[in-house]
């Protein structure tokens, strides 16, 4: 996959909060008439292009009838050894962002703190947070393989 695409109503606030997430930008560009960039980090690539005349969005975390994509999911199995540290860590990173930028972000939302799952084969370590326009944004590491596997 080259990149995901993201589209936000404030493409400066959103480069900040991936930037504290740990990507950088790559490239800055123009659609049409909207700023654009790709932005690469945790072993991706995103794309974040400004709305002009964003819409409200609606909480697709919490709706159990909504279609269509979901979320972005980043493997952090080599970035870390323990998602509850890692959260705790961006927590620290947010907060130090928004007293150097006098901004009042009262980010990382957590959606889903850190738990453990089994997905095929293997033992996996979730968690979820949003990003400043609400998206939910998937952290997994790999624990360990299982013995048990589900099946569809």
């Amino acid at each position: 996959m080259h990149h995901v695409s993201i589209r936000t109503a404030n493409i400066q606030k959103a480069i900040a909060f991936y930037e504290v997430l740990g990507f950088t930008i790559e490239n800055r560009f123009v659609i049409d008439y909207t700023l654009a960039c790709w932005m690469e980090g945790l072993g991706g690539r995103i794309e974040l292009i400004e709305i002009p005349e964003p819409k409200a969005t609606q909480n697709i975390f919490e709706d159990n009838h909504y279609i269509g994509y979901y979320h972005i999911s980043f493997n952090l199995t080599h970035y870390t050894s323990d998602l509850s540290i890692w959260l705790d860590q961006l927590k620290i990173n947010f907060s130090q962002y928004a007293q150097e930028n006098l901004d009042n972000c009262s980010y990382p939302i957590i959606l889903l703190e850190p738990h453990k799952q089994v997905i095929g084969d293997k033992l996996y370590e979730i968690a979820f947070i949003q990003d400043q326009d609400g998206l939910p944004l998937e952290f997994i590491r790999i624990l360990e393989n299982s013995k048990q596997t589900f099946s569809c």
